[in-house]
């Protein structure tokens, strides 16, 4: 949630409370408390994102009314039918048992999205790409990144939860250019070869066991300071060596992060997963 304005967990969970006849507040509009898997900052985008919800059978019945429908199956219909055209369910389901949309989950996966001097601009992508007119190095941005990879204080990249650390588990980080390629076939011919609106953008993928406040965002900020020759890799090796928060690690622009991925262990490890997840996180021999 942002503290003003309009987000994608409040407007689900205020569809969710009036098609479940949950009330509360000022305006006796519906009260449904959502957990969610990833917490993004505001002006980030994700495609894929789960939550769970609490909720009695008998509120879940109410959802059927005159449809013919399971429960389950009449609350993901009447939920996608009171979404905007910038939000999609794309499933509802019953959680097995020990599910915690949050803590249950192993590993999440953001991709932030450049155009550089070597893409084309295409200006519909202007809310999902950062765009710069410089050229970026990106063997010099990919040795950075492997040096995120592993466990490690990510103090100099992050802002903790209150009783919490900036130590995270980085499974993959690279940065990669996406192949010019047509949409159409080339035997069409040339003058019909308009290229994939992706094609040519520089792309960092980074998989975690979780982030941090602004931890994506601000590595890949740092990546591409070395990536623009500001700065070198030494550099960030030092900010992961010494954590320490100030100005030149600050988060890059939002608007080129998606969350891409949550991924969940087998049902039967749910619950041992959340309790060893909510543990708060040490590095070796501390």
């Amino acid at each position: 949630m942002q503290p003003q304005g309009r987000t994608v967990q409040g407007t689900i969970e205020e569809a969710l409370g009036r098609i479940l006849g949950l009330r509360g507040g000022d305006d006796g509009t519906g009260v449904a408390r959502l957990t969610v898997a990833g917490r993004t900052d505001a002006g980030v985008h994700a495609s894929h994102q789960v939550c769970h919800l609490d909720v009695d059978d008998a509120a879940l019945a109410r959802c059927v009314g005159h449809m013919r429908l399971t429960p389950v199956q009449a609350l993901a219909t009447r939920l996608s039918r009171m979404m905007p055209d910038d939000i999609a369910i794309h499933d509802v389901t019953v959680a097995p048992d020990g599910f915690d949309a949050r803590f249950s989950a192993l590993e999440r996966t953001y991709v932030y999205r450049i155009a550089d001097a070597h893409a084309p601009w295409d200006p519909r992508l202007k809310d999902f790409v950062w765009r710069t007119d410089r050229e970026l190095d990106v063997e010099r941005m990919n040795e950075a990144a492997a040096l995120t990879l592993g466990l490690h204080d990510f103090g100099s990249f992050a802002i903790a939860n209150p009783g919490g650390t900036t130590i995270r588990d980085v499974k993959s980080a690279y940065w990669a250019r996406v192949p010019a390629r047509p949409l159409l076939d080339a035997g069409m011919g040339e003058r019909y070869r308009t290229p994939a609106v992706e094609s040519g953008l520089l792309c960092f993928t980074i998989v975690a066991d979780a982030f941090a406040r602004n931890m994506v965002r601000s590595l890949v900020g740092a990546c591409v300071q070395v990536g623009m020759g500001k700065r070198d890799v030494d550099w960030f090796s030092g900010k992961m060596a010494v954590p320490s928060r100030e100005g030149s690690t600050g988060p890059i622009a939002p608007q080129g992060l998606t969350l891409e991925h949550i991924a969940y262990p087998a049902d039967g490890d749910l619950a041992a997963r959340a309790e060893a997840i909510r543990a708060r996180r040490t590095l070796p021999g501390e």
